[in-house]
């Protein structure tokens, strides 16, 4: 049930000024920031590594940090830190953190590599096969340890910075 206080607030806010909250919504601000200092990163990783630019390394899954685990735990920092770690929006952003990080280690690190697996079978098809011609399978799904744990200090990181900066804008 709602509170008196909350319906005359509803009220007497005008429409417009809904649409503009999106601008100064702290826990999407942090968790979009963070997933795309992650996505840079990994951009620039490429290069380094490869020496070449990749331009799906902007948008594609996989690598080093996880941007998943970086954005999930951005938003439940921010989340934590503005409404307090006692309550119920911080306990389901936890869970949501939770299984993010634990299936970018689980299933879609293993679901690559058995794209790994399948694309070299079927690179080894003689060329008369049906399935020689099939696109390969995407083998960059999923995340090791290390870059879901790197994705967890970069969110918490970007929170946490997003956080102090509100502080002293006050």
């Amino acid at each position: 049930m709602r509170s008196i206080d909350h319906r005359l607030m509803e009220e007497s806010s005008s429409p417009s000024s809904h649409y503009f909250s999106i601008f100064t919504n702290y826990p999407l601000f942090s968790a979009v920031l963070a997933f795309t200092i992650a996505q840079f990163i990994k951009f620039f990783t490429t290069w380094y590594k490869e020496k070449r630019w990749d331009l799906k390394r902007l948008v594609g899954s996989g690598g080093m940090p996880s941007s998943h685990s970086a954005t999930v735990t951005a938003l439940a920092m921010a989340v934590g830190l503005q409404e307090g770690f006692g309550g119920s929006l911080f306990a389901m952003a936890f869970i949501l953190t939770s299984i993010v990080m634990y299936d970018a280690t689980g299933v879609r690190l293993h679901a690559g590599r058995q794209a790994e697996v399948l694309n070299q079978i079927v690179y080894e098809l003689p060329s008369e096969h049906p399935l020689a011609e099939s696109r390969p399978l995407r083998e960059l799904l999923g995340h090791t340890p290390p870059q879901v744990i790197v994705g967890g200090i970069l969110g918490t990181a970007t929170a946490v910075v997003g956080y102090l900066v509100t502080l002293t804008a006050k």
